[in-house]
């Protein structure tokens, strides 16, 4: 037992690259994504768990092509290992770019790029004949869409900006009762915006706030509407 466990601490602090520490390392980089996307998400970030995952693994394996190239072809050991991961990151960066939408407040496709600029990596190590761990990269990836897809899912994780207006008979003195009903909803209230018409005794109110994509609305619009007469209240994205 106790060899074995050295002959793997010795794989994966080896100098020469070889199919078990890049497998260790493509895994270890997805572990270090998900962390970061996962605290992202939690702050309501657009990017989340499997956007970072797939650039923390896109980076490792075009790290590990840069090395393995000079490594295992004639006439190339004295190659610069920095110089392929630099032109991934320059040049399929504008194909994501391309891949991402600007909507109404919200950016759209960040998965989608990232799945590009790691695809992107993978054609090259095939190119490079590092067949066991392409494949084993496009398998993770298959992971990272699917299962952690279910997971943001299951933890309510996505969020996205909206704006809730009100029209209220009266005019409104204080706005701390809704800002008190919304955090009883888990809804966090970004910024507000007052107008009063004071002829026709009525205020605008629009409540800019954080809220899960998949929230059910209504028993929070049933709350708000009970703090003050509404005549009229709708839910907006943010544009």
């Amino acid at each position: 037992m106790e060899d074995i466990f050295t002959d793997f601490i010795n794989c994966i602090n080896s100098d020469r690259i070889t199919l078990g520490n890049m497998i260790f390392r493509i895994v270890l980089s997805m572990a270090l994504g998900i962390m970061v996307g996962a605290e992202r998400k939690r702050k309501g970030q657009i990017a989340g768990v499997r956007t970072f995952a797939l650039i923390s693994m896109g980076a490792c394996l075009s790290m590990l092509l840069s090395i393995y190239v000079p490594q295992e072809y004639l006439g190339l050991k004295n190659g610069d290992p920095g110089r392929i991961a630099a032109q991934v990151i320059t040049g399929v960066g504008f194909l994501g770019g391309g891949a991402m939408i600007h909507m109404k407040g919200a950016v759209r496709g960040l998965t989608t790029a990232a799945g590009i600029w790691m695809t992107a990596a993978i054609g090259m190590a095939v190119g490079v004949g590092m067949y066991w761990i392409s494949i084993f990269s496009t398998a993770m990836i298959l992971v990272t869409l699917v299962l952690f897809e279910v997971y943001e899912q299951r933890a309510n994780m996505g969020q996205e900006s909206r704006v809730i207006r009100l029209q209220i008979k009266g005019i409104v003195k204080d706005i701390a009762p809704y800002g008190d009903v919304l955090k009883s909803y888990n809804v966090h209230l970004n910024n507000y915006f007052l107008q009063f018409d004071y002829e026709n005794d009525t205020t605008s109110l629009n409540l800019v706030i954080l809220a899960p994509i998949r929230g059910d609305y209504l028993p929070l619009f049933d709350s708000l509407r009970q703090i003050n007469p509404t005549k009229e209240l709708t839910l907006t994205a943010l544009s």
